[in-house]
């Protein structure tokens, strides 16, 4: 029996995969990862929320250079959903400018980063362009 595990905590995999935030109860802020505290309003409790998987590109950076066995050109980008920041790859379209604009339509991805020896498969996360 082989089961998937998300690459990162703020990954869902129930359901139709998406992100969760925390959200500050005191001002709406959100963040992916854990917080203790909020220095912005001293807030000091956080709801976790589900993130919309629609977006639209804010900013992208093309890579051509990366760590040793990380593959180039890539597209990084802040992305908009519904209102929560989420820096990610773009992916499935190809690391040229002609295909990634700001204000482009994007949906969450999730795709295989392989699989353990118990057939355990790690599940990672980015966002394509929308249909």
């Amino acid at each position: 029996m082989s089961s998937q595990i998300p690459l990162v905590d703020y990954v869902s995999l129930r359901g139709k995969p998406n992100l969760t935030a925390n959200e500050c109860i005191n001002c709406g802020a959100r963040f992916f990862g854990r917080r203790n505290a909020y220095a912005n309003c001293f807030g000091t409790e956080f709801n976790t929320v589900d993130v919309e998987t629609d977006g639209e590109v804010l900013a992208f950076s093309i890579v051509a250079f990366a760590a040793p066995g990380i593959d180039v050109p890539f597209v990084l980008a802040a992305i908009n959903c519904g209102g929560t920041s989420v820096n990610a790859n773009i992916i499935n379209t190809p690391a040229d400018p002609k295909n990634i604009s700001l204000g482009k339509k994007v949906t969450l991805a999730t795709y295989s980063m392989g699989r353990d020896d118990h057939g355990i498969e790690a599940i990672g996360f980015g966002f394509e362009p929308a249909a």
